[in-house]
């Protein structure tokens, strides 16, 4: 990140921060390690920056954009060939966006209307020849819910399968279960094939 404007690093140092993503502050003219892929930087100072690799950052825009553009240039993919949205439906909504099996973000959301509009934004930012929402089944009506909305908005190349969530809200820690987050939860769902819903195609 090589900006010394206010609003633009607190922006996109707390979306990166949110998905546990290393970064490094820079400031912009100053010489640039050799192991940087990418730079974010914004308009008024990209001129000022001297990389091959530079994504300006527009201060009134979503930076969960350039983030995952970013991410998509560090694995040197314009698309994948598989995005997976797992949702760990309940109290919280929980969910975990993985392009070709590395995970790209995980959130917890606390209404169905937020999870859905999340879901059809991942969908739309990261392109995919085949893209998956794996919804977990713990709670099979609002599963259900979550499956129903979706459905009306998907873009032809995306698929629902409903997953058994035995094994994916617990893990193993020197020999006692523990509980795992909605976040972490969603990210066993996403990578946990399920049951292709009723009306949606296969891939």
């Amino acid at each position: 990140m090589a900006t010394v404007l206010g609003k633009a690093y607190y922006r996109i140092v707390k979306e990166l921060k949110q998905r546990k993503l290393i970064f490094l502050s820079l400031v912009p003219g100053k010489p640039i390690p050799p192991s940087i892929r990418v730079v974010i930087t914004t308009v008024e100072e990209k001129p000022s920056v001297n990389h091959p690799n530079v994504l300006v950052y527009d201060t009134d825009a979503d930076p969960a954009d350039t983030i995952d553009e970013a991410a998509r240039l560090i694995r040197s993919k314009e698309s994948y060939e598989e995005l997976a949205i797992g949702v760990d439906p309940g109290k919280t909504f929980g969910t975990a966006v993985l392009g070709d099996g590395k995970i790209l973000k995980t959130a917890e959301w606390l209404s169905l209307e937020m999870t859905v509009d999340a879901i059809l934004g991942e969908l739309k930012r990261n392109p995919a020849r085949v893209q998956r929402i794996r919804i977990g089944n713990g709670i099979p009506k609002l599963a259900e819910d979550v499956a129903a909305r979706l459905s009306i908005a998907l873009p032809d190349n995306a698929v629902i399968e409903i997953v058994s969530e035995a094994g994916t809200s617990s893990s193993r820690d020197d020999g006692f279960r523990k509980k795992l987050s909605d976040a972490d939860s969603a990210i066993h769902i996403a990578e946990k094939p399920g049951t292709v819903r009723s009306g949606r195609k296969n891939a």
